[in-house]
């Protein structure tokens, strides 16, 4: 697909990121290549417990690329690509069958969460294709948590319940990531029913900072209960925000005040 027609911002931001990659003259190729060849590499940072004794009972998967200069990129350096050219399920399917892949072998983490994009949510193929690779791997689905983001969840209603009930039918979990980030919507919580909900992570860093985040986290425990689902809060920087999520009564947190991101080896295996 030819750079043209574009927003101005966004052809420059491809243009730039284009010439950052060396020789990505036709980027779905150079993309396609990557996916083939597993240039991709899976990192992972673990979830801790804060109600049971099983610290880390659950991890976030992230992924990074390999450049051809041996370099990891990040996220925000591929994954625009990804979009434009409509190939984000691509990219998740793979994360998704890495994963089952991990889980297969037992690790001392029993349970990986892996993001999904809003292009994911319209694919026919994904829920097919995961069921297959549970089955093939004989994982249990729930050990796997599927992670959509709040604007998708408010957004795109419609799709995305149809693709829950399709997931759930698999015997997957599924999570709300960047809750409270806009106005909290009890309709779609009580018509979804995630099993976990990710709190914002601006709403957990103001936690240290004065009442009102205090409040608007007192509230989702509420909501928590009532509906019937565990909170998971993000971004967790310092142990006193730890502490007011574990007085609160939140479930579990992840953050690099607890532990940074890691290859997937060394944070799920060890």
């Amino acid at each position: 697909m030819p750079l043209t027609n574009l927003p101005h911002d966004i052809e420059v931001l491809l243009r730039e990121l284009n010439q950052d990659f060396m020789g990505w003259d036709d980027p779905p190729k150079r993309l396609l290549r990557a996916l083939k060849r597993n240039e991709f590499v899976l990192y992972a940072q673990p979830i801790q417990s804060l109600r049971t004794e099983q610290t880390f009972p659950m991890a976030e998967v992230l992924v990074r690329l390999q450049d051809d200069e041996a370099l990891f990129l990040p996220p925000g350096g591929f994954l625009p690509l990804f979009e434009h050219f409509q190939m984000s399920p691509q990219l998740d399917l793979w994360v998704a069958r890495q994963s089952v892949a991990r889980l297969a072998r037992k690790p001392r983490i029993p349970c990986l969460c892996i993001n999904l994009s809003s292009q994911t949510l319209g694919d026919e193929t994904f829920i097919r294709e995961l069921q297959s690779e549970l089955a093939r791997a004989n994982v249990p689905p729930a050990s796997l948590v599927v992670e959509i983001g709040e604007n998708d969840v408010l957004d795109r209603q419609d799709l995305v319940n149809a693709f829950i009930t399709s997931l759930r039918a698999v015997g997957c979990r599924f999570a709300i990531s960047g809750f409270g980030r806009r106005s909290v919507d009890l309709s779609s919580l009580t018509t979804i029913r995630p099993d976990f909900v990710k709190i914002d992570g601006r709403i957990v860093r103001s936690l240290n900072s004065g009442l009102p985040a205090q409040k608007k986290l007192s509230a989702m425990v509420s909501i928590a209960k009532a509906v019937g689902f565990e909170l998971i809060g993000e971004c967790v920087e310092v142990s006193e925000t730890l502490a007011h999520l574990r007085e609160a009564g939140v479930d579990y947190a992840q953050g690099f005040g607890i532990q940074v991101p890691a290859p997937i080896s060394l944070i799920i295996d060890h």
